[in-house]
């Protein structure tokens, strides 16, 4: 449940971009995000670095595209987030002692070094894929970019994560199944 509080902002976004178009559709994503990310920084005193990250670029993007009156600045911020991820991803394989997949999911995983690694450069590839895809659907296709935005993304995602688990399951640690 909690993962899909991430999602209110989006989905406020979109039907407000169909009913009132981009720039109050810009407003109601950063007041919902500041809402969302505010409760659950309230409730458990805790964003997750991904959660900080949206955070800051949907204010900075979204206020940049309504004090200057240009989406252009509001088209870049998935992009650009998709791509920290992948920067950060990238960083994890040569700072620290694992990769950032590895520190995020090994106490539901047990797998051999070289698997992590070769997960981690999955998520690196999958993010710079994502944002490349929203970038030039954004620039190349703009009255079909919100529906990519919510619809493209959000099936990429989840045929990326389903595939990935299974691939992973054999690798479900035992004491996580009983």
């Amino acid at each position: 449940m909690k993962q899909w509080l991430d999602f209110i902002p989006l989905f406020l976004f979109f039907a407000t971009f169909k009913t009132l178009g981009i720039f109050p559709a810009t407003a109601v994503l950063i007041g919902s995000s500041v809402l969302v990310y505010g409760a659950i920084w309230l409730k458990d005193r805790h964003l997750e670095n991904s959660q900080k990250v949206t955070l800051v670029a949907t204010i900075l993007f979204g206020s940049v595209t309504l004090l200057l009156h240009d989406e252009t600045y509001l088209k870049w911020k998935a992009p650009v987030i998709n791509w920290i991820f992948a920067a950060a991803f990238l960083g994890s394989m040569y700072i620290g002692e694992q990769p950032l997949v590895q520190r995020m999911m090994a106490k539901a995983f047990d797998m051999p070094a070289n698997v992590w690694r070769k997960l981690n450069w999955a998520w690196i590839i999958f993010f710079i894929f994502a944002g490349a895809s929203n970038a030039y659907v954004a620039f190349h296709f703009p009255k079909y970019w919100v529906d990519f935005k919510v619809f493209g993304s959000l099936g990429m995602t989840l045929t990326f994560i389903i595939g990935q688990m299974i691939i992973l399951s054999r690798y479900i640690k035992q004491e996580e199944i009983k």
